[in-house]
């Protein structure tokens, strides 16, 4: 393992905190969610679609606040303290999940959640300017997906152990998920205590009497900046619809694998299995960094994710969903590491934050349009299939513009 600086130990810890929290989102929410649908006489498919919907709320919530907030946090010592605000309020969204028993609320308290994650990333990417050096990026990056992966392992088991063995120790399934919510939300503060008491902004644009006015100045002129930066510009198209199709993947497998009829343990346990296999192979591909462009590492990826998305397509076997899995894993932390510290390393270091948060917009933000094409394709089609066919040309689309990306010289 590289040698880690302290700072650089705490940065990836975070990683690991909020991993446990997407896991739970990709696992055991969706399946806990579709139970409380079809209770309520909701057909797996609406069930879905409905899915699809409120995460595509929470994700215009984050392009729409993003870029503010991210402005508002490059203004010296504001990063911390608005980082630390979205951290704990997404971590007691997590903890409120166990309130609501009716479909409708559980999603409500669901955007909250997950909308606040997602705005804490905004701030906890843009650290990773302030915790490490150029040379750097691409390894601490992908160690912070890769400790993430295995780390979210640790909660993740002990709530399966839970649901799977809850008649055994004499609980009800929904108390067992519950239980699951506190131990995931546990993980996730407590592990991030560290970086919130050591972290300093060492990259910053010095305090005025009017920040709040100020950083909305600054908002427009990064929009103008970026509009005239052409490697910036086609970078964030290209990461627009590439890391669109692969955050809903991640979000919707559980739910996709369901409709296809695989069962909740198959499920649950094969994308443990994705978790494990992901920590290898995102090592693997931040020593591949030091040997080769990252440029090329990503084209691979996005490769890798068209592969996967038309092999989805004829899914019906549980052995093709534990296959299935292996491969998410095998690229889901190179590219999501990769196109982070490519990023960062294109963009202007005291803007960081500003920067970050339009990569949201296009990234998790932009995930509006996979989900609610999943979703409308899927209840117009009555299959999640042609969902997954639009996610295809999705990664088509991201390659395309990814090319262009590499051959500007920035």
């Amino acid at each position: 393992m590289d040698k880690m600086s302290r700072l650089e130990k705490q940065w990836i810890l975070y990683d690991v905190g909020n991993s446990a929290f997407v896991m739970l989102c990709t696992t055991i929410i969706p399946i806990y969610f579709k139970n409380l649908a079809s209770q309520a006489g909701i057909s797996l498919a609406d069930s879905t679609a409905y899915l699809s919907y409120a995460l595509s709320v929470c994700t215009v919530l984050v392009a729409v606040m993003g870029p503010v907030f991210g402005t508002l946090a490059d203004t010296r010592n504001y990063k911390k303290p608005l980082f630390a605000a979205f951290f704990i309020l997404g971590v007691i969204g997590c903890l409120s999940l166990m309130i609501p028993k009716q479909w409708l609320a559980f999603l409500i308290v669901l955007v909250i959640a997950k909308a606040s994650y997602n705005m804490s990333l905004i701030f906890y990417d843009s650290m990773l300017i302030d915790i490490t050096t150029d040379e750097r990026m691409d390894v601490v990056s992908s160690h912070g997906y890769a400790w993430g992966y295995i780390g979210s392992c640790i909660p993740f088991v002990a709530s399966l152990l839970l649901i799977l063995g809850a008649d055994a120790i004499g609980i009800s399934g929904v108390t067992a998920t519950m239980i699951a919510f506190a131990i995931t939300g546990a993980w996730w503060f407590f592990v991030t205590l560290p970086l919130l008491k050591n972290y300093q902004q060492t990259h910053w644009v010095e305090v005025s009497d009017t920040p709040v006015r100020d950083s909305f100045v600054r908002l427009g002129n990064v929009l103008t900046h970026i509009g005239k930066n052409k490697k910036v510009l086609f970078f964030l198209i290209a990461f627009f619809f590439y890391i669109d199709g692969v955050y809903t993947i991640i979000d919707l497998a559980t739910s996709y694998g369901k409709d296809v009829g695989i069962s909740d343990t198959h499920l649950l346990l094969a994308l443990l299995l994705t978790q494990v296999v992901a920590f290898p192979c995102s090592i693997l591909f931040a020593r591949f960094s030091k040997r080769f462009k990252s440029e090329n590492l990503i084209m691979i990826a996005i490769l890798g994710y068209l592969g996967i998305a038309l092999f989805a397509l004829q899914l019906d076997k549980a052995w093709e969903f534990w296959f299935l899995a292996v491969c998410v894993a095998v690229f889901q932390g190179a590219i999501q590491a990769l196109s982070r510290s490519y990023f960062a390393k294109i963009i202007p270091k005291e803007k960081s934050s500003e920067y970050f948060g339009f990569y949201d917009i296009f990234g998790k933000g932009a995930a509006f349009m996979g989900t609610m094409l999943m979703g409308i394709s899927t209840q117009l089609s009555g299959s999640s299939k042609t969902g997954v066919f639009m996610l295809a040309l999705m990664f088509v689309v991201g390659l395309i513009a990814f090319r262009k990306t590499t051959k500007i010289e920035g």
